[in-house]
């Protein structure tokens, strides 16, 4: 059964919030810390200093990202954490990916299977 967008109701459910790939690489990494600094994700993502802050602010309106504010002597520095829900988000994008992908598998092997090769 399809959504009308050629979707079909069993189809993975893909993370538009995560779909990007800026913003897939920076939760990914938030995921592998409990929390990090404004230049190391912008370093980390190759992305510069203005994409950051838009991606940052992004994930942060979702509620997938929580950003601290601070100084490091008179320094103004900004850190990023993952929260729960963008740990819940980032396992079901990637639950969904997998899935596409074993699906893929699946169809390759049928196919290969039913030309005889």
């Amino acid at each position: 059964m399809s959504d009308g967008g050629g979707r079909r109701a069993t189809d993975p459910a893909l993370d538009r919030d995560l779909h990007h790939p800026t913003r897939l690489a920076l939760v990914a990494y938030l995921s592998g810390c409990g929390e990090a600094e404004f230049g190391v994700l912008r370093d980390y993502c190759q992305v510069s200093d203005s994409t950051m802050s838009k991606t940052l602010s992004a994930l942060e309106k979702t509620g997938y990202v929580s950003v601290r504010k601070g100084h490091v002597g008179k320094r103004p520095r900004t850190w990023a954490a993952l929260t729960f829900a963008g740990r819940r988000a980032l396992a079901g994008h990637l639950a969904a990916l997998e899935e596409i992908a074993a699906a893929a598998r699946r169809a390759a092997a049928a196919d290969t299977s039913a030309d005889g090769s």
